[in-house]
């Protein structure tokens, strides 16, 4: 079974569809790390931030999909994704998750584009890409250890 098929199937994968769409998500969160972490090295601040969103809501995903054994749902918002996967988040993970979120809205939309450019300082963007970075391992770590 193919990537595309794999996301067409909602219920009931086998084991071996459910481990290639896990592997799917894992390995271009793990590509998309490295872009983010270039992004940044670049100066290339409102991508950086976009790019960490992504990193987390694949890594989400290849959680669901491991935990569940389901396809994630079609959605970017990292709580709800977390929530689906059972991953018990502190206040702390929550406030960034839910912050990370808008990155999401506000790189893609033009109404907000302009006032996130500005606002995606160096300082700015670094007090985010810490903790990104932190909850991507997190993840990472929490997808090794359930390993079938």
């Amino acid at each position: 079974m193919t990537v595309p098929t794999l996301f067409a199937t909602i219920q009931g994968m086998n084991t071996a569809d459910q481990k290639k769409l896990v592997n799917y998500w894992r390995k271009t969160a793990e590509h998309d790390y490295e872009t983010m972490q270039t992004l940044f090295a670049g100066k290339r601040y409102d991508a950086t931030l976009f790019f960490g969103h992504i990193i987390l809501e694949k890594m989400l995903k290849a959680l669901v999909a491991h935990k569940i054994g389901e396809q994630a749902p079609y959605m970017h918002d990292l709580v709800r994704l977390a929530k689906i996967a059972h991953i018990e988040l502190s206040e702390e993970e929550m406030k960034l998750l839910n912050e990370v979120n808008d990155f999401n809205i506000e790189a893609r939309y033009p109404a907000e584009r302009l006032e996130f450019y500005r606002r995606c300082t160096r300082e700015y963007t670094k007090q985010y890409v810490d903790p990104i970075e932190d909850f991507y391992k997190k993840l990472c770590q929490e997808l090794k250890l359930k390993k079938s």
